[in-house]
């Protein structure tokens, strides 16, 4: 996982709205990068569903948010309509951004070994450096924490 201050590891997504997201041709606004496990999850859906309800406020903070997770566009694209999703949702589905960022993971749920994503969120500064992480994120007003911490830097 890149540590506060690393340059923050480039890459082109494709987004489930069709187009395409490139994280360099950000630079000059902060980025939120929040990376879920799956669509149309309990947990992931209301990540989602909290970071499209603060959208607004992120924006006119000038800050741009996307989420990331192994689902394809296909599946991102039914998970944004079937939830009034507004916020942007890259595939990452061969997994070398989450592997970029270190939150592909081992993880373990009822007595079973597994790889996965690890909920984890990125703010990145205007430079393109990382200014916050939020390793294992617990959903519950995490979306308004770094909407606060966005604001700041």
């Amino acid at each position: 996982m890149p540590d506060i201050s690393d340059k923050a590891p480039d890459f082109t997504l494709p987004l489930g709205d069709g187009g395409e997201i490139t994280l360099s041709a950000l630079q000059g606004a902060p980025v939120v990068l929040f990376f879920y496990p799956r669509d149309d999850t309990p947990g992931c859906t209301t990540e989602a569903t909290a970071f499209t309800s603060l959208l607004p406020e992120f924006d006119a903070s000038g800050v741009k948010v996307i989420g990331i997770s192994k689902d394809s566009v296909a599946k991102h694209a039914k998970f944004a309509d079937k939830h009034g999703l507004t916020v942007p949702l890259a595939s990452d589905e061969h997994g070398s951004t989450c592997e970029d960022y270190g939150v592909w993971q081992e993880k373990k749920m009822y007595g079973k070994t597994f790889m996965g994503i690890e909920r984890s969120t990125f703010l990145i500064a205007k430079d393109g450096t990382i200014a916050r992480i939020w390793p294992k994120v617990k959903v519950a007003g995490h979306a308004e924490d770094v909407l606060e911490a966005a604001r700041s830097i």
